[in-house]
C-alpha cells in the first residue's frame, strides 16, 4: 500500500525495522531534549504529516521498551489518526515512573500501525441474543 507522507522533520521518515514488523517508529521531531517529572504528560510533535486512503487508520502504539524500562506510554493508546486527518502527527506521551524523564531530539517515542477498520451500521432492536456469559464482565471469565 503507498500512502502519501510529508515529512517536515529533521529525521527519515518513518520504515519498518524488520521484514515483519508490523510497526514503525515515530520520533520526536524537537529541538532541545525535554524534560517531564513522574505523572506529567506532554505532547511531542514527529513532523510528520500522512493522508491515508479510506478504510485505513493509522494506530499510535507505544514502544515496549519505552515503557518496560522507562515507565513512559502513550497516555491515550492506541491513538488514532483517521483517514482525514491532514494536520501533524502528535503523541501524547506520560511518565508512569518516579523519575524525571528526558526525550532527545530524534528519540523513538512510539510506533505507527497501519489498519483496516470497518464502519458499523446499526441495527436497533429492543433485545440481544442471549449467550453465556450474558451480562457479565470485568472478570466475569474467570481467573484462569
Amino acid at each position: 500500500m503507498k500512502i502519501k507522507i510529508v515529512n517536515k522533520s529533521s529525521f527519515p521518515s518513518p520504515a519498518y525495522a524488520t521484514e515483519y514488523s508490523a510497526g514503525m517508529d515515530l520520533k520526536a521531531d524537537i529541538s532541545e531534549s525535554v524534560t517531564f517529572g513522574p505523572m506529567e504528560r506532554v505532547i511531542v510533535p514527529t513532523g510528520l504529516f500522512i493522508a491515508l486512503p479510506c478504510g485505513y487508520e493509522a494506530q499510535i502504539r507505544p514502544r515496549s521498551g519505552l515503557a518496560a524500562k522507562s515507565g513512559v506510554t502513550v497516555l491515550n493508546s492506541p491513538g488514532t489518526i483517521d483517514a482525514d486527518y491532514r494536520g501533524e502527527i502528535k503523541v501524547i506521551l506520560i511518565n508512569l515512573s518516579d523519575k524525571p524523564f528526558i526525550i532527545n531530539p530524534g528519540e523513538r517515542i512510539a510506533q505507527m500501525v497501519i489498519a483496516p477498520f470497518e464502519k458499523a451500521e446499526w441495527l436497533e432492536s429492543d433485545v440481544l441474543d442471549d449467550t453465556e456469559r450474558g451480562e457479565g464482565g470485568f472478570g466475569s471469565t474467570g481467573k484462569k
